[in-house]
């Protein structure tokens, strides 16, 4: 039931691990990139509580109640992949970056609620571990790729303003790969129709159309579970600083460990913009490939917990904050890498973060909401994913990291750790005993 997760990952490791390059090559600066970014929240924002609502409310003897929406939202994400390194404007590509965020946000939530929907509550930690895992495979895979590829033979050298071919050929492998993998899933996992068919039928007439479900959507807003509040506290900080790395880290990691920024058009002599250019994309292939290393430690994270939620209890509030401690360790660390090996060490470390964000706040929220509402909630859920991103986008990032820490483009590295060590402390927020730990 989670092996499509393998291609949703792949699509959001190509977009976080490469977009930025993809702006940076049609011509964006530094400061313009996380506004450029902003499309791919604000599609979060929009479609995710309206396809948790739509899944709650679906039923197909022939496709199931999750499965129509993420396949949906694959066969356009696949599109999107393979389009965005074509792009030859940057309108083009920031257009793509809304498409592929849409569709991955139609596939992932509705990946979510079928975790819900299929396992007891005793099982659940160990159900999102495991799709952590696959997600963790993913993530280090889809991250190697432009390296790999150009180890290969083809080359990550380009005119300007035009994305390198192990780039696209990147995103063309990624589009293939995350439809595959979610076909597999549609063909392979059998949904169970609801306890009362018949009043969930009556339920789903009598509440039928647009305004009553704008307005039950509302209500579920209004009537939010206090966890599930506390909880969108922690998200909000991580989320933020997970934004900043996926928007920034090429920018700042390029320059500041391998001091070969992107060269400007125009203020360097051709062979002298050819020489940077070159030495930039070398760079941006050695980040995205260090990037991955956050894929590979929350897999090996993933696999550790896999035993122990299979044969343990575990305080799942405790394990989150200790691993989002480590993550914001690694941020603040690169601020003294001046290489590729302390460079991985400090993905290493983020990646605890990542496999414990993308398993513990969603173990800990099914178990404090109703299961009738498991879709819309979860949904709603993704508000405080996507909120902080907006909110990163419009100017918090470059804010918050010249007002606090100061110009230099690592100082958002620096943010980033700094944000996770909040999130980490705002896990003391949460007191509900069955969202801690499953209670007998």
């Amino acid at each position: 039931m989670s092996f499509g997760f393998l291609g949703i990952q792949f699509g959001f490791a190509l977009q976080g691990g490469f977009m930025s390059r993809i702006f940076q090559t049609l011509g964006a600066t530094k400061d313009e990139i996380p506004m450029l970014w902003i499309f791919a929240p604000l599609a979060g924002l929009i479609v995710q509580p309206i396809i948790g609502y739509l899944s709650d409310r679906t039923w197909s003897e022939k496709f199931g109640r999750r499965k129509p929406y993420f396949l949906i939202g694959a066969i356009l994400a696949s599109v999107a992949l393979i389009f965005m390194p074509h792009s030859p404007v940057l309108w083009v590509a920031v257009g793509c970056l809304l498409v592929l965020d849409s569709s991955i946000n139609i596939s992932m939530e509705p990946f979510r609620a079928l975790v819900a929907d299929l396992l007891p509550e005793s099982q659940r930690s160990y159900g999102f571990v495991v799709q952590t895992l696959i997600i963790g495979i993913g993530t280090w895979v889809a991250s190697q790729l432009p390296w790999f590829l150009n180890k290969l033979g083809v080359s990550n050298e380009a005119a300007a303003n035009i994305v390198p071919s192990n780039v696209k050929m990147a995103f063309l492998i990624g589009g293939i790969v995350f439809i595959l993998s979610i076909v597999y899933t549609v063909l392979t996992t059998k949904e169970y129709p609801p306890e009362d068919l018949r009043a969930f039928e009556k339920e789903k007439e009598e509440s039928a159309g647009f305004i009553n479900g704008l307005l039950e959507i509302i209500e579920n807003i209004k009537s939010m579970p206090r966890t599930m509040v506390k909880l969108g506290v922690v998200q909000f900080f991580s989320w933020f600083a997970f934004f900043t790395m996926w928007s920034m880290a090429t920018p700042a990691l390029t320059e500041h460990v391998f001091n070969s920024a992107k060269p400007e058009k125009g203020v360097l002599s051709p062979e002298a913009y050819a020489n940077a250019d070159l030495a930039y994309n070398n760079a941006a292939d050695l980040v995205g490939a260090a990037m991955g290393t956050y894929g590979l430690s929350s897999m090996v994270f993933a696999l550790l917990l896999t035993f122990i939620t299979s044969r343990y209890n575990i305080n799942r509030k405790i394990t989150h904050m200790a691993s989002l401690i480590l993550g914001g360790l690694g941020f603040v660390l690169m601020l003294y890498t001046t290489d590729q090996t302390m460079l991985n060490i400090c993905f290493a470390l983020i990646g605890f973060a990542w496999g414990s964000i993308l398993s513990m706040p969603y173990a800990m929220l099914s178990s404090a909401i109703d299961p009738k509402k498991m879709g819309i909630y979860m949904g709603l859920f993704n508000m405080f994913i996507v909120i902080p991103q907006i909110v990163a986008a419009i100017g918090g990032i470059n804010f918050a990291y010249k007002t606090f820490f100061g110009d230099a483009i690592i100082n958002t590295m620096l943010l980033a750790g700094a944000c996770l060590l909040i999130a980490a402390f705002s896990n003391l927020l949460i007191t509900n005993p069955k969202a801690i730990r499953y209670q007998e």
